[in-house]
């Protein structure tokens, strides 16, 4: 008997060839109908024999597009209907939307090929996509994803990409950013001062290539926003760039033409070569040992063993890289500190005194965004990210509890993001910056007011950082006052924890789980500084169950970019003579002094890690963050755990405690022990001191989050020592850093009022 169903599939289905698949499914399986987009995902009407729909509803679920993800799907009878045919339907709006977005996804192979293929139409085009590839968040101006609300609408098809758009066999269906050499982005290749240098795609690509091999720095809109490229073999160029972007030792990303010429270079892990080559195409953070190739290393990463290396993600990039095949330096578009940029007329003003020249294109981005950047560690192949966005943002996957009010998280003010939950699903922005620069304020308001436009949902909860002078929260607090919305503050270390919780799905365990959140600063609830800390996670209450002895925070923001003040704070004057040769005479009488009167004191592991890589010699001042703690790891590159021991850390009060650490740990040094050996064992006791912690109190899950656990020695140690006897969770698709703010927010709040 022919029946009449409707399916309903919710998730990431816009914009990833949902439809057209459906309609070629259906027409396989000769049921007639209808698929349509609209604001809660894909809606199928079916008219055929039962068995036959029923078998094509299992096929759509089981094999669904590949960059697809369903999270919620039902059949269920309708009204019969009779259909001439199957067909697309335009996407309807009739609500608020209520499903997930769409994030950028790197070019597909069949993408690949045809712009490389001197037979095919779109040879040479660098804006080839499909319903499997190309922008798609960077794009949006509002959903569901239809051509008319994206950026590329501006660009009317030609008469051939029509054909493919209208043609059911071909792989262009219903691909909403279709367009060709004929209809749609153009190049063009500038001086700094705006001059057009060239138009033709092919002469453009060529000069480019000659211009890096002369050592010329050029800036390449791509579709994320401008990159910074250079020769990666060539120091002068790395070291001009260095100095013109105001970055005189953080590392460079490089861009290689293809795996296989990285494979001949580095040696990578079947970890590392998946995500290389994901449909996110992020940054990987590999390891040097065995590096046989001709990049300028100490220039590029100075002072380090790894690198971090990305793949050609877009068709911009796939043909600069057939034109120039050789490693390129690829760093973000920006002044130090600044947000990557997106618009010619602000790319030539900002970095007309950086790049020698510009490769500019008439798409507008409207989410720019930086490269995502991974790495695994060296001997669990722990998945540690760096940085969240393209590719990944703003969509999370995982499960949230409901909440019947639209709430926004605003993240903290360092690698700050922002998430919104106005609907069933959870959005996170991409990484935004640090709140401590201007421009990098104005993007993160930008991105706010367009999570909230896109939603057509003001919030009715704001939840902000407990710190009363963070940027972040004193905007949540004007825009809880512009939507009349409820605001709540949430402790920065209780939201790290929350993010792991989160991550893993644990909210609902009956058993006690140990929260250790250690990072670099975070104000505590007795106003003082945490950043050491241990909790518990225990009938949906986080308590501070306790932390490392407060020390003195010297000369506020200082402290975090100069180690050799965390090692003045803790060291005891019998060991003064370590450090006064880091201090003027002058300098060394003002922080004494500031020591004996301060008030405010922190708990912060972070800065333990930096007095450590001070009383090392290894840094005294951070030129990025976190400089010291990755030059100490950079010198752990082998280590067997059994052979370790630990330092007698705790105090009389049975507090772990930094200044006993420290006397320790340069007692070992004036013993002449190596900085690798006091190292491993610096972290070492770290790892013990966590299941220390945990048997103490019999608590047998741990959940570890902050800054700190982006070292994947660290990471490693407490999988080595402890995955037998306890269960540990980190951090795996959000940075352990302060990225994962606005998810734990989130994540806390509404585990409160679900409770």
């Amino acid at each position: 008997m022919v029946k009449t169903f409707k399916i309903t599939i919710n998730g990431q289905v816009q914009g990833v060839g949902f439809r057209p698949y459906v309609y070629n499914l259906a027409t396989e399986f000769s049921l007639t109908g209808s698929v349509s987009n609209n604001e809660e995902g894909v809606i199928i009407y079916v008219t055929g024999k039962e068995n036959n729909v029923r078998d094509f509803y299992s096929e759509l679920i089981k094999n669904p597009p590949p960059v697809s993800r369903i999270n919620d799907h039902r059949i269920e009878h309708s009204e019969y209907k009779s259909f001439p045919h199957f067909k697309i339907i335009p996407s309807e709006k009739n609500d608020k939307l209520n499903l997930q977005l769409t994030p950028d996804f790197a070019i597909c192979q069949d993408c690949s090929n045809e712009i490389s293929d001197k037979s095919n139409r779109r040879f040479g085009y660098p804006f080839t996509t499909c319903v499997n590839c190309g922008p798609r968040w960077a794009i949006t101006k509002r959903f569901p994803f239809e051509r008319h609300n994206t950026s590329i609408d501006s660009f009317r098809m030609c008469n051939d990409c029509n054909s493919e758009y209208t043609d059911p066999s071909n792989r262009r269906f219903h691909s909403q950013t279709n367009s060709c050499s004929e209809c749609g982005i153009m190049l063009e290749l500038t001086d700094n001062d705006g001059k057009v240098l060239e138009v033709d795609n092919d002469k453009i690509f060529s000069r480019a290539s000659e211009l890096i091999s002369a050592g010329k720095i050029i800036a390449i809109k791509n579709t994320g926003g401008y990159l910074l490229c250079c020769d990666a073999s060539n120091k002068e160029s790395i070291l001009e760039l260095r100095q013109r972007k105001k970055r005189p030792t953080k590392p460079f990303a490089i861009l290689y033409p293809s795996l296989e010429s990285l494979s001949s270079d580095f040696v990578l892990t079947p970890a590392e070569s998946k995500e290389l080559v994901s449909n996110e195409r992020p940054i990987v953070i590999v390891q040097m040992n065995g590096y046989s190739g001709d990049l300028e290393c100490e220039s590029l990463a100075p002072g380090l063993n790894q690198m971090g290396i990305m793949l050609p993600y877009s068709g911009l990039l796939e043909i600069f890289a057939d034109h120039h095949d050789e490693p390129v330096v690829a760093t973000s578009g920006n002044l130090h500190g600044s947000p990557i940029l997106r618009e010619k007329n602000e790319a030539l003003d900002v970095l007309g005194q950086v790049a020698d020249y510009f490769i500019h294109h008439n798409l507008d981005i409207l989410n720019p965004q930086d490269d995502s950047v991974i790495k695994f560690s060296k001997k669990t192949a722990q998945r540690i990210v760096f940085r969240r966005s393209r590719g990944f943002a703003p969509n999370h996957y995982g499960h949230m509890p409901s909440s019947d009010k639209c709430t926004l998280a605003m993240g903290g003010e360092l690698k700050s993001a922002m998430a919104i939950l106005p609907n069933d699903f959870l959005y996170i922005s991409q990484y935004l910056g640090n709140l401590e620069r201007f421009e990098v304020v104005s993007r993160y308001e930008e991105t706010v007011r367009t999570m909230v436009n896109i939603f057509e949902n003001e919030p009715e909860t704001i939840l902000v950082d407990s710190h009363p002078n963070y940027i972040c929260t004193n905007i949540g607090r004007s825009l809880a006052t512009e939507f009349q919305a409820e605001i709540k503050p949430i402790q920065h270390h209780v939201a790290h924890f929350a993010s792991v919780l989160g991550e893993h799905d644990l909210l609902k365990r009956n058993k006690p789980i140990l929260g250790v959140i250690w990072d670099g600063t975070g104000y505590g609830d007795d106003k003082q500084i945490w950043g050491g800390e241990f909790f518990t996670y225990n009938d949906h209450q986080i308590s501070r169950l306790t932390h490392f002895s407060y020390f003195n925070w010297l000369a506020s923001d200082k402290m975090s970019k100069e180690p050799r003040l965390s090692l003045l704070t803790l060291l005891s004057e019998r060991h003064y003579d370590v450090i006064k040769e880091k201090f003027s005479e002058e300098e060394f009488k003002i922080y004494s002094r500031l020591k004996e009167t301060n008030q405010l004191k922190t708990s912060s592991v972070g800065r333990i890690f930096d007095a450590v890589a001070s009383a090392a010699g290894l840094c005294d001042y951070n030129t990025y963050e976190g400089e010291a703690a990755i030059l100490m790891e950079n010198l752990l590159d082998d280590y067997e755990i059994s052979e370790l021991s630990a330092y007698e850390i705790l105090n009389e009060d049975g507090h772990p405690c930094g200044k006993l650490l420290i006397a320790e740990i340069v007692e070992d040094l004036l013993k002449g022990n190596s900085n690798k050996d006091v190292f491993l064992k610096f972290i070492y006791t770290l790892a013990k001191l966590v299941f220390d912690i945990a048997r103490q109190n019999s608590i047998s899950a741990i959940a570890c989050s902050g800054g700190v656990f982006q070292n994947s020695v660290l990471v490693d140690m407490l999988l080595e020592l402890g995955s037998e006897e306890f269960e540990l969770f980190f951090n795996v698709n959000l940075a352990p850093n302060d990225e994962n703010i606005p998810f734990g927010q989130m994540v806390y709040h509404l585990n409160q009022i679900n409770a």
